[in-house]
């Protein structure tokens, strides 16, 4: 396991060559030739209570991007600032829902630009939750265009579920994984410090309509038989059951519990980015034989793009 050190400070206005909206097409372009992996952060805005901002999803996916891009030399695409929510966060205030169908449409529309672009393997890092939405977006892209590709929604709390547990369930910390809680305040003092007022958090208790056992806490982290977004009615609306946006208690956070599991989130996705380009170098996809039954004379005209004599990738389908 590494051990990392973990920034003061983001990256996303600094020409430091991590993020894509900061280089221009030469920079792009030299990229390509090295590491065609894109990792694309997938946060929200939403309220997190007093103290921790309400891009703290955002933020916790682009710093954990920005330290694995500047080991490995891939690309950090500017982040996805909105996203869809379940029922229980609608009509909070501070949170901005986007509708699925809304959302979906936008991330397919991201992989289109990107691919067409030469970055066709791409890592969502997933900070919100979306597990049921996000990976639609992914198999209706590869659905509607049927081109060479690696596509990956990573939900970063699944990678490390056993770090992110309570201590009567062998991890680190006081209380179980919530929202705006322990766990998401140290890991956020761990990445971006510059943004929790922690003298500001206040604490809430955690409560459902059925005992303990049924569903998750949050992240998914206990495997428990019911997902949280399984279900409607086994707790009450964010809004009404906890108007200070916060579920557990943050005034725990530490960012010394938190950074075990980030060295080990952060070597998992070091070793994935490592696999990826071992098995396929830049410029290579899995095998087009393969992963569709396009004609093979459209598929390499689209590989080759448009300003090689081939064909831009919405010459297959429009609308993205």
């Amino acid at each position: 396991m590494g051990e990392w050190q973990f920034p003061q400070s983001g990256h996303m206005e600094r020409p430091s060559g991590v993020y894509y909206q900061t280089m221009n097409m030469t920079e792009i372009n030299e990229r390509l030739k090295t590491n065609d992996i894109l990792l694309i952060p997938l946060g929200s805005t939403e309220c997190h209570g007093a103290g921790q901002p309400t891009g703290e999803d955002t933020f916790l996916v682009t710093r954990m991007a920005e330290q694995v891009a500047l080991k490995m030399g891939c690309t950090v695409a500017e982040p996805v600032w909105y996203a869809s929510h379940p029922y229980a966060h609608l009509g909070m205030p501070g949170t901005i829902v986007v509708p699925e169908d809304t959302f979906i449409a936008n991330i397919r529309a991201i992989i289109a630009g990107f691919w067409n672009t030469g970055f066709r393997k791409q890592i969502f890092i997933n900070g919100h939750g979306d597990e049921e939405v996000i990976p639609l977006a992914l198999h209706q892209f590869a659905k509607k265009y049927q081109v060479p590709c690696i596509l990956i929604s990573l939900h970063w709390p699944t990678v490390i579920h056993d770090y992110l547990k309570d201590k009567a369930h062998g991890g680190p910390f006081e209380t179980p994984f919530q929202h705006a809680c322990e766990v998401e305040g140290s890991y956020s003092l761990a990445l971006f410090p510059e943004f929790m007022q922690m003298d500001k958090v206040v604490d809430t208790k955690p409560e459902g309509f059925l005992p303990p056992g049924h569903v998750d806490k949050g992240g998914e982290v206990y495997h428990a038989p019911i997902k949280g977004h399984e279900h409607i009615g086994l707790g009450g609306i964010e809004v009404l059951t906890y108007p200070e946006g916060v579920i557990g208690r943050p005034t725990l956070a530490d960012a010394e519990k938190a950074k075990p599991g980030l060295n080990a989130l952060l070597d998992y996705m070091c070793k994935l980015i490592d696999d990826i380009l071992t098995r396929f170098p830049p410029g290579q996809l899995p095998p087009v034989g393969k992963m569709t039954m396009r004609d093979p004379d459209e598929i390499e005209a689209l590989l080759k793009g448009p300003f090689n004599d081939g064909k831009h990738l919405y010459t297959v389908a429009y609308p993205p």
